[in-house]
């Protein structure tokens, strides 16, 4: 810093408000300052930053190590929107989300001095681990626990779920099968919840859940079941994955999609618009639950405040394309 100081012909303390982005500097001086930094080359050094501000620029995350395209995704939007607000992350891959191994992962954090941490903690196994947590770390959890008392932001995977059960009731469809994700995600706990709602409000007795893992396989083997039974019209799935699995079963069995069965998934994953036919699905919005995740975490660094039982719910979007239509009869 003395050394862009010395070449812009400036006070250290000047380059200083610069870096910072202070508005008491001259557009001049500033033009300046950033010309010199870019001349040596200099970049600010984070750690002695941290040393004097007692502040890390660094959030720590804790999440599984995973490629779901939910968890995935919102790793990679934290990412992104941690980088707009000057921060880093640095990530705490597990491979389960237990005790031991959150608890783990949140100390290597803290010995790393993070300025605070996020933890993706959708299955009921990392409950307890996050509230034995230390009381005086800035903490979110994301897709976590509803019943925790802990910072939460969450897709709203009750309402997804009825948008989704909804739609093809509203095609004419008398009733809507449900292919579900793992028993302990609370991903599925909340999607099963909005299914059962938007049915019970038409008036109508669930049908038999079909139990699934998130995986293509699984919705295949659900599929060939459902492809059996002539009564099955309707078919929402707890992710895109589970519908791929499903479509593929459905034409195994010469069950056309849509004109015989209607098919609705969730995640919105990339490829969803071009499965055949392409899908209907319900789309999270991660990058609003990543921006809402850190600016509750900036709120407790900032304050310096836990963040007690906040909670934040991120509404998804229903996305329609063609596979749904109304029953032949």
């Amino acid at each position: 810093m003395t050394d862009v100081a010395r070449l812009a012909g400036v006070s250290h303390q000047t380059v200083s408000r610069v870096l910072n982005g202070h508005p008491n500097v001259r557009e001049q001086t500033r033009l300046r300052v950033r010309a010199a930094i870019a001349e040596l080359g200099y970049r600010p050094n984070g750690a002695a930053r941290a040393l004097v501000t007692g502040r890390s620029q660094v959030i720590g995350v804790v999440a599984q190590n995973t490629t779901l395209y939910g968890p995935a995704s919102l790793l990679a939007a934290l990412e992104q929107t941690a980088a707009e607000e000057g921060f880093a992350v640095s990530v705490g891959s597990v491979r389960n989300l237990d005790h031991r191994s959150i608890s783990a992962a949140v100390e290597r954090h803290l010995a790393h001095r993070v300025a605070g941490i996020v933890v993706i903690a959708p299955v009921e196994s990392a409950g307890e681990a996050l509230e034995r947590l230390p009381k005086d770390v800035p903490l979110v959890t994301v897709d976590g626990d509803p019943q925790r008392p802990v910072p939460l932001v969450t897709v709203d995977q009750v309402a997804g779920a009825r948008a989704a059960t909804q739609h093809l009731l509203d095609a004419g469809h008398r009733t809507v099968w449900h292919v579900s994700g793992p028993s302990d995600w609370f991903d599925s706990a909340g999607r099963i919840e909005g299914w059962r709602a938007a049915l019970l409000a038409a008036g109508i007795n669930p049908p038999p859940l079909m139990h699934g893992d998130w995986s293509a396989a699984s919705g295949y083997r659900c599929g060939q079941m459902l492809a059996r039974m002539p009564e099955v019209t309707a078919i929402f799935t707890a992710n895109d994955h589970l519908a791929l699995g499903v479509l593929r079963a459905l034409h195994e069995f010469g069950r056309r999609v849509p004109a015989e069965i209607s098919v609705v998934g969730f995640d919105d994953v990339p490829e969803a618009a071009y499965f055949i036919p392409p899908l209907t699905t319900v789309r999270p919005d991660f990058d609003a639950v990543a921006r809402a995740s850190l600016q509750m975490l900036l709120s407790q660094i900032e304050s310096g405040i836990g963040g007690g039982a906040l909670r934040q719910t991120i509404a998804p979007t229903l996305v329609a394309r063609d596979s749904v239509a109304p029953p032949r009869h």
